[in-house]
């Protein structure tokens, strides 16, 4: 009996800490991503109730914390010029409430997701997951990528829940995982 392959989102079964760990953020940036699949300026912008929460919001913010992740929080390395300075209240309002197309929102998330892959898996490769990162807290010293990669993990996991949500409310789609046929755009 010949057994079908993996979905590309799908953790090892046995790996190693840092490939499980990366598997894990991959398969919630790939559920996010379908839930957020296919859907034109409306569905993108829609809210439900009083929040403020779309799925075009928070894809634009999980691309911020993507770069943000594998750039200045990573090794100290300038955030992507187009994100502006974070710290600027208004910053926030823009990562929240994109004003782009459809096919930019997309676009900018699939791009940052592709550069942090590529960076995170650079800096597995040179010094796994104990090495310190550029994140210090005065009264607990530096983190370690393993403490970053949890970070983006659980940022990940609050807003996929989020999405489900979100996603449900446009056309009453559901589902803990893209189907199997269904590829991410950054492979």
């Amino acid at each position: 009996m010949t057994q079908q392959p993996l979905p590309s989102w799908e953790p090892p079964i046995n790996g190693t800490d840092a490939e499980q760990l990366v598997a894990a953020i991959d398969r919630q940036r790939a559920t996010l991503r379908w839930k957020a699949d296919d859907l034109d300026e409306a569905g993108l912008s829609h809210r439900i109730g009083f929040s403020e929460l779309s799925l075009g919001g928070l894809l634009n913010h999980l691309a911020f914390i993507e770069d943000l992740t594998s750039t200045h929080s990573l090794d100290g390395t300038e955030l992507p010029e187009h994100w502006g300075d974070p710290r600027d209240p208004e910053q926030w309002d823009r990562i929240f409430a994109p004003t782009e197309t459809p096919a930019q929102i997309y676009a900018r998330y699939d791009d940052a997701v592709t550069r942090a892959r590529t960076r995170i898996g650079e800096a597995i490769a040179a010094g796994g997951l104990d090495q310190p990162v550029n994140l210090e807290d005065p009264d607990r010293g530096t983190a370690n990528l393993r403490r970053l990669l949890l970070d983006l993990l659980e940022e990940y996991g609050r807003h996929t829940g989020h999405s489900d949500l979100l996603r449900e409310s446009v056309d009453g789609r559901t589902g803990e995982d893209p189907p199997d046929e269904w590829t991410t755009p950054w492979e």
